[in-house]
């Protein structure tokens, strides 16, 4: 028997996951290490631009994590997020091996594929993208009857 509720709830436990540790991370640059050290910190890897770097990253993490969550602007985001962590990945982590406590890339690869994957996949029935859409669904129907 196919229970239609269990990709839904699995895809919202992945929202949830992944946005939450976004959350911390962007707001562990926006408010423990400020803009301006995330800034600095940049700059002392090498990357390059480091005040759009940072900023960048500061917003797609907070925002973004936030915004997964909710399962909003769910594709989008999950796209912006894996850029984030593709960036992340070329030029800081490659080169570190894959264990994230000798700054390897375990942590953005993991967050960079799941977010890519929600991306792909969509936020589930439990989100604010799905009730949007019923919404705008039902809406044109409404429209359309009444025409």
């Amino acid at each position: 028997m196919k229970f239609p509720w269990t990709k839904d709830l699995a895809v919202l436990v992945a929202r949830v996951a992944i946005g939450a540790v976004l959350i911390a991370h962007g707001a562990q640059k926006f408010f423990t290490f400020g803009i301006a050290g995330t800034i600095d910190s940049f700059a002392g890897m090498g990357i390059p631009v480091p005040q759009a770097a940072a900023l960048f990253a500061a917003v797609v993490e907070l925002v973004g994590g936030a915004a997964l969550v909710l399962g909003a602007a769910t594709p989008v985001v999950g796209l912006l997020v894996m850029l984030n962590m593709l960036g992340a990945l070329v030029l800081v982590h490659l080169g570190n091996g894959v264990f994230v406590d000798q700054g390897g890339f375990e942590l953005v690869a993991a967050l960079g594929a799941g977010a890519l994957v929600l991306a792909a996949t969509g936020p589930g029935a439990w989100s604010v993208d799905h009730l949007v859409g019923r919404t705008l669904t039902a809406r044109r129907a409404q429209a359309t009857s009444a025409a």
